[in-house]
């Protein structure tokens, strides 16, 4: 039982086979007073929801080996249609992001992941989620984010 002077965290799981990218992204989303889970695959991913686990965004890698980001998407909007997903990768490919897009992920984001890109993407998908109806699908949901090359 919550007490009445602690809120309520939201959930975020984060699904991506390197370690090391699983415990940075924990680390930001920590910080940012998230309650994080951890898959290491899609599958891994899948089957916490199915013991009940109910992140309200997923990020998802998108080249992982198994199923790989885009069927774990389309499977993970199947199990949970109401489930929030940014796809997350280190490549920026036109046709990726589009295929991305029409499957319903909320956000593209471009590795390496900025801590103030990850925090809008999700603040983004917590507000949508919050004054959307079901049923209501805005046009233009995906937004791409990337770090600026630097010198």
């Amino acid at each position: 039982m919550a007490h009445a002077n602690v809120p309520l965290q939201t959930t975020v799981l984060v699904v991506d086979d390197s370690l090391e990218l699983q415990r940075y992204l924990r680390t930001l989303l920590e910080l940012d007073s998230y309650h994080v889970l951890t898959a290491s695959n899609g599958f891994e991913a899948l089957h916490l929801l199915h013991l009940g686990c109910t992140p309200a965004v997923a990020l998802v890698d998108l080249q992982m080996p198994g199923i790989d980001g885009l069927e774990t998407l389309r499977r993970l909007q199947k199990l949970r249609p109401a489930l929030k997903v940014i796809m997350c990768s280190g490549v920026e490919d036109p046709d990726k992001i589009h295929e991305v897009m029409a499957l319903g992920a909320h956000a593209y984001l471009i590795k390496p992941i900025q801590h103030l890109y990850l925090s809008a993407a999700i603040e983004r998908c917590l507000q949508e989620h919050s004054v959307q109806r079901p049923a209501e699908r805005p046009a233009a949901r995906v937004f791409v984010m990337s770090s600026p090359n630097l010198p």
